[in-house]
């Protein structure tokens, strides 16, 4: 008899039984569930799928979805390869949205969110982040919590986390209601280090990630990372997670991926780092701006985004030291149009009139068809453009 081989549960009383279940230390033996049925239609389980289902819809015709079949087709690669015998039932799914996330539904849905695409480094940072996922999907830590708030008032609101509106408006309700438990996490890292070092990467860099987002929170001393971060909602950072991690991958070593990274990133930073700016968030952009540049030194477009947060997060200090990144990034070449613009602006403010009607001349010569040309060329014509 021919059955369709889904992921799922197999039966209420499996999922009961797994709910319950005592955490246990992963080992380098570690083997992964096989394939799971999908449940009947007529089973709770079923009916939780089926909502999975209809937010999977949702997010495929979502204006937010990055319609980039070679992205979406290269993340895809990457979870095949951490997920194994897995891979035919799990759909990755690229979004634009500038914050540090990546999320699985227990329907095999992921999405991967922008935001995470520009902090990470290296291709083996991206597999560490997307193997944590899949191992609460093989532990289904995630249909575990499901099933816990199913009745709640906030299952809305756990439905919605895998749309798009609610989690980014509703993080502090997402962390109340479906924050992963302590064994549940240490379970995914350690599943994720198994399946990132099965894979070929480096999982020294699962650690680097954290100790990354932890310098980009520490920027905002009184910041919350729960109320801003959909990712600190479900999975909260510490310095003690990212040291256990570092811990027991030390002494291996791994493909970090980094040239094939850059490469698929390349296309798409620009835009990338215009969603992160509008965020308002100039300290933590700064840090990503900052240890991007260690790893570019020189490189025109980061200097111009360094240079443009620093212009618009305007304190003490910021505008000569704005002024120096964009002034750089035209001494490199192969500037952005926009870094003109910015010169503009920053030469109006400190009262240098004839170098901020140069430096908008020259964005209009680079620019002509830009958006806000028109704009420029009617206040260089009455002496004064406004930002």
């Amino acid at each position: 008899m021919n059955r369709r081989r889904w992921l799922g549960w197999g039966c209420a009383h499996c999922a009961c039984a797994l709910a319950g279940a005592a955490w246990a230390e992963v080992g380098a033996d570690w083997a992964p569930p096989p394939r799971f049925t999908r449940p009947d239609v007529g089973s709770d389980e079923g009916g939780l799928w089926a909502m999975m289902d209809r937010e999977e819809t949702r997010l495929r015709r979502s204006p937010f979805r990055m319609r980039d079949a070679g992205l979406e087709g290269y993340l895809q690669r990457i979870v095949c390869k951490l997920g194994g015998e897995h891979c035919p039932d799990m759909r990755v799914y690229a979004v634009r949205t500038p914050h540090f996330n990546a999320s699985m539904a227990p329907n095999g849905m992921m999405q991967v969110w922008s935001g995470l695409l520009l902090r990470v480094e290296n291709e083996a940072q991206l597999a560490a982040v997307l193997g944590h996922e899949i191992g609460h999907f093989m532990q289904r830590h995630t249909l575990a919590r499901l099933r816990d708030i199913r009745s709640r008032t906030a299952f809305g609101t756990f439905i919605s986390m895998f749309g798009l509106v609610g989690a980014v408006g509703q993080l502090a309700t997402i962390a109340g209601a479906f924050g992963f438990s302590r064994d549940q996490e240490r379970e995914a890292d350690q599943i994720g280090l198994v399946l990132l070092e099965r894979a070929g990467y480096d999982p020294r860099e699962a650690a680097r990630v954290w100790d990354n987002l932890i310098a980009e929170l520490a920027a905002n001393p009184g910041n919350d990372p729960a109320r801003n971060s959909p990712m600190f909602a479900t999975h909260p950072p510490s310095a003690e997670r990212a040291q256990a991690l570092a811990e027991r991958a030390a002494g291996r070593s791994g493909a970090l991926g980094e040239a094939d990274y850059a490469a698929r990133l390349a296309p798409l930073r620009f835009e990338l780092l215009a969603d992160e700016l509008k965020r308002g968030r100039f300290d933590e952009t700064l840090v990503l701006l900052d240890r991007m540049l260690q790893h570019q030194p020189g490189q025109a477009e980061l200097l111009y985004y360094r240079g443009e947060t620093r212009r618009q997060r305007n304190q003490v200090g910021d505008l000569g030291l704005a002024l120096d990144d964009l002034q750089a990034a035209v001494h490199e070449g192969g500037e952005p149009p926009a870094t003109h613009r910015a010169i503009g602006y920053l030469c109006r403010d400190l009262r240098q009139p004839e170098a901020s009607r140069q430096a908008f001349e020259r964005y209009l010569e680079l620019a002509p068809q830009a958006p806000d040309a028109a704009l420029i060329r009617h206040a260089l014509d009455e002496g004064k453009p406004s930002s």
